[in-house]
């Protein structure tokens, strides 16, 4: 692992620690979503979740995650969409890798598909 990879448009198939964080943070989301949409009486059909995270100069030196985007698109019978928001508000507030992640600014973006 080099920087010059880690910050790259394109690092060539080399995974940084970031795209980690990311994929722990999408599945732990996922898994904390899908929860509460049936414990709200919901049955998830397909959960479409991404987390974009940001690194950036810190500005106590060096570098530090600067933002994480989970975006949410689900397909769920039996709630609409202010039940689907609630759930998804939430999973992002009780998911256990958003709550190990609170140093960093969290946005969400979910909605129901079509």
């Amino acid at each position: 692992m080099s920087f010059p990879k880690r910050a790259a448009d394109d690092a060539d198939g080399t995974t940084s620690p970031e795209e980690l964080i990311a994929a722990a943070h999408s599945a732990c989301y996922a898994m904390q979503l899908s929860a509460l949409i049936a414990q709200a009486g919901g049955t998830p059909k397909t959960l479409d979740v991404r987390a974009d995270v940001s690194l950036g100069p810190d500005p106590a030196g060096g570098f530090r995650l600067t933002g994480i985007t989970l975006t949410v698109r689900g397909t769920v019978d039996g709630l609409n969409a202010g039940g689907f928001t609630k759930a998804a508000d939430d999973a992002k507030a009780g998911c256990p890798v958003s709550k190990a992640l609170t140093g960093v600014d969290i946005t969400l973006d979910a909605a129901l598909g079509s």
